[in-house]
Parts: structure tokens; sequence; C-alpha cells
């Protein structure tokens, strides 16, 4: 084997080829490292003295299917420039490493279409070893995410687990990156976040989050110059939960059978857009028998299909206009629950009328989440969590595919 093909092969230059051996189906390269390049592995200085050595292998790309050895035995000197004795350095492998960076390049790009437990099992090697690999790998890519650059940011929290587990995302809505991972829910998991987003000087121009109280307090108090965009989504996500609770209440209260009847599996009928009711099921006419029979029903029924143009106004100024002329209407309703998310949404304007100056959402942290979802499903869980961690922020270069 000659020196070039060691290099062209297995990426190792600068060593002369010794022999090759054939052991239990392996096969083993011996090289071996020239007198007068040898270095001191700390002021890299030529100026040292040998004193020992010690034999290493290291797993590199395999031939044929057979697993390949570089065996080496690395020089121990002694330098006379700083007086430190060390091993020489080996650039083919990291140190305290037992295979090569061409072999950790093979793993990564055997990870990129194939589970943990198939690359191990087509290369001969550990599960923990190809783990290890990645894991590694992540650490030096995306351990540290950029913040530097960040302007408009969303921020949810997920559930990762039984017994009220909760991580709380951060999301670079211009790049679709997670940039902050935080244990637990609320604002003291994104006191971490605050203090880096702080060394990095980035000038957040708009928040994207729920109406959570915590995630409100803490935006305002550590953000006070930014937007806060309340989502669209959460708000009818939420008039939908209260347009549920009144059918049911309605139809607790209901003593006529034929009350009862109309008003049973209604639920998703009203939680429905009207352009998605399917005739062939005469969900429409269903529909409107039980809006007959209930005013109260009707009325927070047609509210909900209006609440919706708050987002579709021409300006901020019409908008402002229809969303108390929409709270106008359920206050003078009567309806208890109306009343009060009525309240909410006054008390929130400012937030939800900025969609008009920065029309972002939480959306593209719920695809996220799906993501996320996915992620877990098919490693089935994961019991390391800075791995899961560093997986988390690696996703948007994530592509899935339809196999079949």
């Amino acid at each position: 084997m000659s020196t070039s093909l060691l290099y062209h092969a297995f990426g190792i230059r600068g060593y002369c080829y010794r022999r090759t051996d054939y052991q239990q189906g392996s096969v083993i390269v011996s090289i071996k490292q020239p007198r007068e390049s040898l270095r001191c592995p700390c002021c890299r200085t030529y100026d040292v003295e040998r004193r020992g050595q010690k034999t290493r292998e290291w797993r590199t790309l395999s031939i044929g299917g057979r697993p390949v050895y570089v065996r080496m035995e690395v020089p121990r000197v002694h330098c006379r420039a700083c007086g430190i004795t060390r091993q020489v350095a080996v650039p083919f492998a990291e140190e305290q490493r037992s295979y090569t960076r061409a072999f950790e390049r093979h793993v990564l790009e055997l990870r990129q279409s194939m589970t943990i437990w198939d690359v191990a099992q087509h290369l001969g090697v550990s599960w923990w070893l190809v783990k290890d690999i990645e894991k590694r790998y992540l650490g030096r890519v995306f351990s540290k995410p950029k913040l530097k650059r960040l302007k408009l940011i969303a921020i949810d929290e997920i559930s990762i687990g039984k017994g009220h587990r909760y991580l709380t995302i951060v999301l670079d809505l211009e790049s679709g990156a997670i940039v902050y991972v935080g244990q637990g829910k609320g604002g003291d998991a994104l006191k971490p976040f605050w203090r880096s987003l702080k060394a990095s000087r980035a000038c957040i121009e708009a928040v994207a989050t729920d109406m959570s109280p915590a995630y409100i307090e803490a935006v305002t108090r550590n953000l006070p110059d930014a937007a806060l965009v309340f989502d669209r989504f959460h708000l009818v996500k939420l008039f939908n939960e209260k347009l549920s609770d009144l059918r049911r209440q309605l139809y607790r209260e209901a003593t006529e059978g034929l009350h009862k009847n109309v008003l049973k599996g209604t639920r998703w009928l009203l939680l429905k857009n009207p352009e998605h009711l399917d005739e062939s099921k005469n969900e429409r006419q269903r529909l409107q028998e039980a809006l007959d029979l209930n005013k109260s029903l009707a009325t927070a029924y047609y509210l909900k299909e209006d609440l919706r143009q708050v987002w579709e106004q021409n300006d901020w100024l019409s908008a402002e206009a229809f969303l108390q002329d929409w709270c106008d209407r359920a206050w003078a309703s009567g309806i208890r629950i109306l009343h009060k998310f009525a309240n909410t949404l006054a008390g929130h304007r400012t937030g939800i009328l900025a969609w008009y100056d920065y029309p972002i959402s939480t959306g593209p942290l719920e695809g996220t989440n799906n993501k996320i979802t996915t992620l877990k499903r098919q490693a089935y869980g994961f019991r390391d969590q800075e791995y899961f961690r560093l997986k988390l922020f690696a996703l948007h270069k994530t592509h899935y595919q339809l196999i079949g």
C-alpha cells in the first residue's frame, strides 16, 4: 500500500506505510511517523527528543465490508523549548478517540438515512459509539446558537412525557431554528435565555406568544422595547373551547328530548369552518337546526365566525374598530361566557392589534412541535436529555421523507 493510497482512501497524510495484517476477519494497516516530522504537541517546535512510544489502533473506513484498523506506535517526546513530555499529536484522529476522522464523517453520513442501531449493525460497532459520534458533532455545531441577529421570535412550551414534564422552546421565526430549550415552563424557564440574549446584544423587534401571564410578564420585563404579538390561532382555539363549554351547558340544561337530540353530536359542526361542512352528510342542515333552537348558541357561533375577521382588516385602525364592535356585541349578548371572553380580548387589545405591525404567530413553532413529536416517536424516547436537546437545535436541518 502506497502513501498516496493512505491519503486518498483513509485521509492519512504524512505517514509511512509499513505492512498490512489480517486478523479474525479484520484488516490492520500499520503506519509509522517519520522522525523528522516529530513536533511538540503544545508549542509545535521541532526541537524535541524522543522518549519512548505507545501502540494504538483506530477504526477507519471499511474495505469490502471488512473492518479496517490503523495501527501506529505513537512516539512520546520531550520538548527542549517548553520542557513538557507528551505523546505527539495525531492529526487524523481526535484525542482520546478510538476512530479516525474519516470514520466519524462516514458515520454521520450514514445517520442521515439510517437509525443509530442500523448504523451500528452495518459497521459492526457498538450502539453508544455511533451515538457518541453524533452527539459530539451536534455539540460542536449546534450547542451555542447565534443570538445576535435575532429579530422575530416565538415562545411556547411543549409536553415531553408523562408527569407534566415540559420544555420551553424559543424559535427564530426568520430561520426556523430553535435557539433555546429550557427545562419546565413559565417565566423561570426563560431566565438563562434572557441572560444569553443580553450578552449577545440582539435587537428583538417582536415576540409571538400566547396570552400566558407568565410569558407576558417575562417578555415585558426583559424586552420592554419589543412588540408583544398574541398568537391568533391560540385566541381562536380559546374561543372554540368557550363555545364547546356553552354547548355542553345548554345540553345539560335542556329538558325536552328534542333539544337534546338536536344538540347531541354538534360539537365538531360548531367548530368547523362553514366552507368545510360536508353536504353529503347533511352537516349544514344539522347545524342550522341546532342554531335555530338555541338563540344563545347561535349568537356565540356567529361571533366565532366574526372573530376571524379581526385579522383580515385593511389596517390597524379598522381592526381596532372591528374588535371594539365585536366586544360590544359580546357584552350585549347577556351570555356570561361571551362576556368574560370579551373582557379578555379588551384587556389584551394591544397584543392582538400588534399583528398589523408584525404579522407573526406561533404557527411555525407548532409545526416544529410536530417535528419534535415525530423525532421522539422514531427514537422511542430519549434517555439522554442533553442529546435530545442537541437534536432539537438541529431539527430545522431535518427533512422527513415518505417511504413506500
